[in-house]
């Protein structure tokens, strides 16, 4: 009699190189949400980049917080759930800080500069400053949520 295993996608792995992969998706989608509000609101609305930027780390912290919660970490070292999304909401911020200043870097103090031999147009600039970004952010949000907030021992 053979016996096969299930695979359990809801079950939320305690090592740190499981949540790790599963945080690069979790990470990708907030990172494609944020990007697509960006870009929207930027190309679309003509909105600042910056400005535009902050409304689309809303819509991907929130994102992120909720698929995180359900498929990547376990062990919350607080236990009130309001506690336990502001804790990630500043984390997050810390990220929204090396978000916004990438951005600002790209978008207005190189602007000026043929970057890439001119290849990429000023104007789209903003966008290399959210990748540099995001790959930058990825891992600060992940190792800090990891070991600041999703670290407790289970008793």
């Amino acid at each position: 009699m053979s016996r096969t295993k299930q695979l359990n996608i809801s079950h939320k792995p305690n090592s740190t190189a499981a949540q790790f992969i599963r945080y690069v998706f979790v990470g990708g989608g907030a990172a494609f949400v944020q990007l697509g509000l960006l870009v929207l609101l930027k190309e679309g609305f003509e909105i600042d980049a910056n400005i535009a930027n902050a409304v689309g780390f809303v819509g991907g912290l929130v994102f992120n917080y909720i698929i995180s919660t359900l498929w990547v970490f376990d062990n919350s070292t607080v236990m009130d759930k309001a506690v336990e999304f502001i804790s990630f909401a500043l984390i997050g911020l810390v990220g929204l800080g090396i978000n916004q200043g990438m951005i600002w870097l790209f978008d207005k103090a190189l602007s000026d500069i043929a970057l890439f031999g001119g290849l990429i147009p000023a104007d789209k600039y903003y966008l290399i400053g959210q990748i540099v970004a995001t790959g930058i952010a990825f891992f600060w949000n992940f190792f800090a949520r990891k070991y600041l907030l999703y670290n407790k021992k289970e008793e």
